[in-house]
């Protein structure tokens, strides 16, 4: 079983312990999002960090979203939940890298393309993958390919 699973179950008995709502219900929708994720497909499998890390990124993602859909249809309770839950499961994620970092990255990564003779649309992919990889896995895939489309022109 892999380590951060692991964690999460232990997270999970600990604030069971505690009583505390919000941590358990967070904790339990994670676990089942990951039990998910890995019978998904032909066969049952079991996860590595890096796929529980995505599972979990992609739930925090959720929760980001749907805050803002429900502050912007006037429910502020429910989106206060819903970013609550989000603290939760950001505890697990690694930390994300600042705006300004980012576009520095993306900056660099374009010179090296325009560098090797790689440049405009045909370089969209090789300066994403390149970004994406010295940025680290925390960093939304949306936001590095506007940055990087902006950046080719």
């Amino acid at each position: 079983m892999g380590l951060l699973k692991d964690t999460i179950k232990a997270d999970l008995t600990t604030a069971m312990k505690a009583r505390d709502e919000l941590r358990v219900s967070t904790l339990r929708l994670a676990l089942a999002a990951i039990m998910n994720a890995e019978v998904a497909g032909d066969e049952a499998v079991e996860l590595s960090d890096d796929q529980v890390m995505g599972v979990l990124q992609a739930e925090a993602k959720k929760r980001t979203e749907a805050a803002e859909i429900y502050e912007q249809a006037g429910r502020a309770e429910t989106a206060a939940k819903e970013r609550a839950e989000f603290a939760v499961l950001e505890a697990y994620l690694p930390a994300s890298i600042s705006d300004e970092e980012l576009a520095e990255i993306v900056k660099q990564e374009v010179a090296v393309a325009a560098s090797a003779g790689q440049t405009g649309g045909k370089a969209m992919g090789l300066v994403v993958k390149a970004v994406r990889t010295r940025a680290g896995s925390g960093v939304d895939g949306g936001k590095v390919a506007a940055l990087v489309k902006a950046a080719l022109g």
